[in-house]
């Protein structure tokens, strides 16, 4: 099969389209024939040596397809269905991928919208648990605009939750769209939160790593209700919790989305789509920051 893969640290150049020998499912597990894999920063993060430091690496975590093998003692899925899901191995960007966790592809979503929810999904759920957030209780989500806050957005709106999210102007009105009360991050923005929640919030969860840590934990009341997921050396810093996968996914994530999709309760904005030969340049265009939405690779 085809996979991205680089066997050098460095910049998208690195990157190459290389045959791998084809992947079969263990126990538990079933393999697609990938039609749309999700891009995401780890990606590039990986590419630079900034995570794991062996060699070759391959990438992807999550993406949508076709079922073609089934793994033993897996039901409720049979060979020819779609489904979107998680990968543990990072190979998803490639023409096969193994999935360790599925979910059926609604019929009002096609597989580059399908590969663009996991993660998110799964990072959104994941952290919503972490903090323990319930109905009736207040959130604020720091860079609600991008696909893990959009998704965090969505999901606790479904819980019964206030939520308010940061963004730039340009993106209050999605944001009022999914539930969310939008205000603009960067100075001033305790205040704005203030003028709409006087006493604070209940939870703050911060996906942009943008160093607002202070001003989350100064809105919460205290570090322990504020979680990031991207700011690593901010938490360590003021106390916050940093969500990593490694203590255990949301993977229950999945289906419900599925189900919320299927309803019209659910969606993630795709940025732009590439085709799988050209994981170099999306790689270039994510590092940018010019496309708003989520990067998806196209495999044929």
């Amino acid at each position: 099969m085809r996979a991205a893969q680089f066997s050098r640290f460095g910049g998208p150049e690195v990157l190459e389209i290389v045959d791998l020998p084809d992947p079969h499912p263990g126990a538990g597990e079933i393999r697609i024939r990938v039609r749309a894999a999700g891009i995401n920063a780890s990606d590039w993060k990986k590419r630079q040596g900034l995570m794991d430091r062996e060699l070759p690496q391959t990438l992807g975590h999550e993406a949508a397809g076709i079922v073609d093998e089934i793994g033993e003692g897996v039901s409720g899925v049979t060979v020819g269905d779609r489904v979107f899901g998680a990968s543990p191995y990072g190979a998803a960007q490639a023409e096969l991928a193994v999935l360790s966790s599925w979910a059926p592809i609604p019929d009002s979503l096609d597989y580059a919208r399908s590969a663009a929810i996991p993660a998110a999904a799964e990072t959104a759920a994941r952290s919503l648990d972490q903090l323990g957030v319930t109905a009736g209780s207040t959130l604020l989500i720091n860079g609600a605009s991008g696909s893990v806050g959009s998704a965090a957005v969505q999901l606790a709106v479904a819980r019964g939750v206030r939520v308010i999210g940061t963004g730039s102007p340009g993106t209050h009105d999605a944001l009022r769209a999914l539930g969310a009360e939008p205000v603009a991050y960067g100075d001033g923005m305790p205040e704005r939160v203030r003028a709409i929640m006087p006493s604070g919030v209940d939870f703050a969860l911060d996906v942009a790593g943008s160093g607002v840590l202070p001003d989350l934990v100064e809105l919460a009341g205290s570090p322990e209700p504020v979680i990031t997921v991207a700011d690593f050396h901010g938490a360590q810093q003021t106390g916050v919790r940093f969500s990593r996968g490694d203590t255990g996914r949301a993977t229950y994530a999945l289906a419900q989305v599925a189900h919320m999709a299927e309803r019209g309760r659910f969606s993630i904005q795709v940025g732009r789509t590439f085709p799988l030969t050209e994981v170099a340049h999306a790689h270039r265009v994510g590092e940018s920051g010019t496309v708003r939405g989520k990067l998806v690779l196209l495999v044929d």
